[in-house]
């Protein structure tokens, strides 16, 4: 994969649309109504192993196909809308992450126009399951996590990897997005997309970077910035009469430097048994202490309230 200095995308998203240079919309039928109240918070990626944009859209906006997703985007780096953000989706099928199942009611799905994992030919081509040919450059050889052989995967072009990433971005800034996955990671039996050629830590890291940055900015813009208000929500945690305490309840538990999946680790890993200073919580995740400081989903762990002796 090549250095990812890739152009930024004009995006706007208004009244849950996007507008936008080569942003269309095409309805689907396909939804099982609005998010809850509180929004979506994840988004997946999928590869959409189809032979064009069109086509995959087309599948994607037929009643009769049983499947529908957000957004699609082209190798051209055009984007197809098929339904508004505030609407379910049917892209996830049966999955399950971070103790969730049906990850249709909580994420968006973005489908990338892309042919996925080929065949290699006597005569140095690949081919597709359709039945495509790819040469050589337009491939990479790679083992996906959940196999244990290499094989050869259609890669992404540049300006597909930077729509996605912009997108990915304006939707951060919209919605309260903690995770962002690929489908092989909430449906690991049976999917693969988007594959090793999709740079998925990158754009997780860049999407960490960009949260950072705002939230640094408006800690220094206003006296009561987004984090100040979310920290003063939480803070009685540590200045109540009780000692705040946790085990981990995982076999082994990522610790992060903020309350996202997409802030990078902290390393080492956690094991089951752990016990850990509840300094802080927000939303579903945990500040703690142990040898280090950092983040965890409490999803993974079992809170203890100790309480202190009252001072004299």
């Amino acid at each position: 994969m090549t250095q990812l200095t890739l152009p930024q995308f004009s995006f706007k998203l208004r009244d849950h649309y996007l507008i936008g240079e080569n942003v269309s919309f095409k309805a689907s039928p396909n939804t099982s109504g609005l998010f809850s109240a509180n929004g979506p918070d994840t988004i997946v990626i999928h590869f959409t192993a189809g032979s064009s944009l069109h086509s995959s859209v087309d599948v994607l906006t037929n009643a009769d196909s049983g499947v529908s997703a957000h957004f699609a985007i082209g190798r051209s780096g055009d984007i197809v809308q098929m339904l508004p953000t505030n609407r379910i989706a049917w892209h996830a099928g049966e999955s399950v992450y971070a103790g969730r199942r049906g990850l249709n009611r909580y994420s968006i799905g973005i489908e990338l126009d892309n042919a996925g994992q080929l065949k290699a030919k006597e005569d140095g081509l690949f081919e597709s399951w359709f039945g495509s040919t790819y040469d050589e450059s337009e491939v990479i050889a790679a083992r996906h996590p959940h196999q244990s052989f290499k094989g050869y995967w259609h890669k992404y072009t540049d300006i597909q990897i930077a729509a996605t990433m912009s997108l990915c971005r304006l939707l951060c800034e919209h919605y309260p997005i903690s995770t962002v996955v690929g489908h092989d990671e909430i449906a690991p039996s049976r999917k693969v997309d988007p594959g090793p050629a999709f740079p998925m830590e990158e754009l997780r890291k860049s999407l960490a970077q960009s949260t950072e940055k705002k939230e640094s900015h408006s800690d220094k813009s206003s006296e009561r910035g987004l984090h100040t208000q979310i920290r003063d929500k939480v803070i009685d945690v540590t200045s109540s009469q009780k000692r705040h305490v946790a085990n981990v309840s995982a076999n082994s538990l990522n610790v992060r430097t903020g309350p996202s999946i997409l802030s990078p680790l902290v390393e080492p890993a956690l094991y089951k048994g752990e016990v850990l200073n509840v300094l802080e919580k927000r939303g579903e995740w945990a500040k703690v202490s142990f040898t280090k400081t950092g983040w965890v989903n409490t999803h993974y762990i079992n809170e203890i309230s100790v309480r202190l002796p009252l001072k004299r």
